[in-house]
This record gives structure tokens, C-alpha cells and sequence, in this order.
């Protein structure tokens, strides 16, 4: 019914295209941030966590490979839930699970959080295309995938410089806690738009 609903929306306009767009392309920027955002401060969360740097990597492994598990079943959960439910959802549980990770005590813990945000976070970026696409005009959709594209090129290069700067000027569990306001904007904006 949901699927429905979204296919026979008109397309948005105006300023509601252009919040839809940020929301979705800050989203599609946090997802991906998040793979390579902890790269440099491993050695940092090792020594507060009492790990080795090696075990410190498990932060790293765990998210990408939950992320990769579940980005196959993104069709079946947007088909069984709809695709802004299951999008908003996510990206609600990824700030839920971001805030964990920032506030891990143990090693144990952040393994657990990153899996778990890693698997929340698989259907972000196949849904932000066809969010985007969805709500485009038939003749602007190649504008939209330029920016969305624009996003996924960034974000990998930005995380470990943004990173290594907020590990060394704050502290590493920040690298997670950074996600708390982008994506409770990201969720409510995407909702809020697509409701009804």
C-alpha cells in the first residue's frame, strides 16, 4: 500500500525538493563517513578500551559487514514496510546506535554497537537513490543522482580528516556522537515530507 502511494505522488517542488535533498544526501554523506570516520582513530579507541591495535580493527570489519549483509535485503524490507518507513527508520536507528558507539564502555560493546549500526545502516544508501528519484521531475533525475554521486565521492575522503580532527581536538567518541544531530534532522526532514 505504501508502495502504491509513493508511486502515484506527484513529484515534489520547490523548497520541499530542496530539504528533500539535503536530508537525503546528508544521510547518504553519514552512512558512508561512518566506513572510514574510525580508520584513524583506532590506535585512540584501542588504548581507552584496553584492546590492541589489531582487536581495534574489529570496529572497523564489524560495520562494513553488516552494512553488506543487509543492503541485499533492502527490496524486501521496503516492499514488506515502504520505502520512506523503512529509510526513516534506518536512519533513526543509525543515530540510536551512533549514540551507543559514543558511549561504549567496553571494547565488547562498540563491536556490538558498530554491527548493529553497520546492519541498520544497509538500506540508507540503495533507499536515498530511490528517494530521490521518486520525487524528482522525470527531466531533472539526472541532477539528482549528480548529487547524490557528489556525496558518495566526498564523504570517503572527508571521514578520516574529520576523523583525525575530532579525535585529537575532542575525543574519539565523538567520530560517533557527530551523527546524533545530522541524522535526527535527516529522519524528521525525509518523514515529514513523504508522510501522507
Amino acid at each position: 500500500m505504501a508502495d502504491s502511494l509513493q508511486q502515484r505522488r506527484e513529484p515534489l517542488r520547490g523548497g520541499a525538493l530542496v530539504l528533500l535533498t539535503i536530508a537525503v544526501s546528508f544521510s547518504t554523506f553519514m552512512e558512508i563517513l561512518d566506513l572510514t570516520i574510525v580508520n584513524v582513530s583506532i590506535p585512540h579507541i584501542a588504548g581507552s578500551l584496553a584492546v590492541s591495535p589489531n582487536e581495534g580493527t574489529w570496529a572497523i570489519s564489524s560495520y562494513s559487514l553488516a552494512s553488506a549483509i543487509m543492503q541485499p535485503l533492502t527490496g524486501w524490507l521496503a516492499k514488506r514496510f515502504g520505502e520512506v518507513r523503512t529509510f526513516a527508520t534506518s536512519v533513526a536507528l543509525f543515530v540510536v546506535f551512533s549514540t551507543l558507539c559514543g558511549l561504549s564502555v567496553s571494547f565488547p560493546m562498540l563491536v556490538v554497537c558498530r554491527l548493529l549500526q553497520g546492519a541498520v545502516s544497509g538500506p540508507m544508501v540503495p533507499l536515498s537513490q530511490t528517494l530521490l528519484l521518486n520525487n524528482y521531475p522525470e527531466t531533472k533525475k539526472g541532477l539528482a543522482l549528480a548529487f547524490w554521486a557528489m556525496t558518495v565521492v566526498i564523504a570517503p575522503i572527508v571521514g578520516p580528516i574529520l576523523g583525525g580532527w575530532l579525535t585529537d581536538t575532542f575525543s574519539w567518541r565523538w567520530i560517533f556522537l557527530i551523527n546524533i544531530p545530522v541524522g535526527m534532522m535527516a529522519a524528521f526532514l525525509v518523514a515529514t515530507l513523504l508522510s501522507g
